[in-house]
């Protein structure tokens, strides 16, 4: 398995915005082609995953001083139990682990319509090495679970810097124009 990484100038890859736009519900995307321009602002490690010439995945880490924020990650629907996921997450955690390697998922405990795929999805990456932090929070009615790979410890003060460091982000980023 490879990777390549993604940059501005290999973005517009039809696969990989089909994946992406597919495999995320609407509401935790940020707009693809405002993704395409964050890659280099926000030193995103954005990679596309291939097994020989087929492509297989996407993975999008936002690196940060202190860790790294495991954003996106997803494998094509047709290739998931394979073994590809835990291949993907293996190279990604061995190339993240000089900073502890966080993400959410949503919670597994939540009533919801995909609860055991919530389930499935938390057990994979408590197998693969991640653990539950005790963190968590709710956007939009959905609750979420932090899971941490790597040293050190997570907390709630952790979460709510990394969301205030990202609102002044945001604010500091100029309004589209309109043409």
């Amino acid at each position: 398995m490879n990777a390549i990484a993604i940059t501005p100038a290999n973005a517009d890859n039809p696969d990989l915005i089909a994946l992406y736009e597919s495999a995320f519900p609407k509401e935790e995307q940020i707009p693809y082609p405002d993704l395409e321009g964050l890659i280099d602002k926000m030193n995103l490690d954005f990679r596309a995953w291939y097994e020989g010439e087929q492509f297989v995945g996407l993975t999008i880490v936002y690196r940060r001083a202190d860790l790294n924020w495991f954003w996106y990650f997803a494998v094509k629907a047709e290739l998931r139990g394979r073994g590809y996921g835990q291949s993907i997450l293996e190279r990604l955690t061995a190339a993240h682990a000089d900073k502890p390697l966080i993400l959410d998922i949503e919670s597994p405990r939540q009533p919801a319509a995909n609860r055991e795929q919530r389930q499935h999805r938390y057990g994979f990456y408590l197998r693969n090495g991640f653990r539950d932090t005790g963190v968590g929070k709710s956007f939009e009615g959905i609750d979420y679970t932090i899971l941490m790979a790597g040293d050190g410890t997570f907390t709630q003060q952790d979460y709510d810097d990394i969301l205030q460091s990202l609102r002044r982000f945001w604010s500091r980023m100029p309004e589209e124009q309109d043409d």
